[in-house]
């Protein structure tokens, strides 16, 4: 006899991490006594973690599901593919965002995470999206990726 978890309990870090972006995106919406919110590049960088780590979540089910369902595995690993689209995305639209005055006077137009002003993180958006765009390429075809890069170029 196996227990069944109910559906209320499964994968509780997930529904509360769904939770947390549907907060933080009715928190965005204009009103009367919050205007609207541009992004900066804190913002995105935390949004980019976030995205970063459901690409890995898709990868590990899509690896997981395909040996016994390959259909679903595969529609899973389109999935992955086009998370990773958004990903890029968000790392571009970070490079494009102004910088403070501090990093307006370095080199700002390729990738220098040494050069923040606060300092290096242990893992910068560069860094990270490196990481993933290395990770995506391992498992996909170049033609799945073919307008995607992962260098930073901006």
């Amino acid at each position: 006899m196996t227990l069944r978890t109910p559906l209320d309990d499964a994968h509780p870090y997930l529904r509360a991490a769904s939770a947390g972006v549907r907060h933080h995106t009715r928190s965005l919406a204009p009103s009367d006594t919050n205007p609207p919110r541009r992004a900066d590049r804190p913002h995105l960088d935390v949004l980019h973690a976030h995205l970063a780590a459901l690409l890995q979540l898709l990868d590990r089910l899509a690896e997981n599901t395909r040996p016994r369902h390959p259909a679903a595995g595969r529609h899973l690993a389109t999935a992955h593919t086009r998370l990773w689209q958004a990903t890029s995305e968000v790392h571009s639209a970070f490079h494009l965002l102004p910088t403070t005055s501090t990093e307006a006077e370095a080199n700002t137009s390729t990738c220098h995470p040494e050069q923040l002003p606060e300092g290096p993180p242990v893992l910068t958006i560069c860094q990270r999206h490196l990481a993933a765009g290395h990770s995506l390429r391992r498992k996909t075809t170049p033609t799945d990726l073919r307008a995607h890069t992962t260098a930073c170029v901006r």
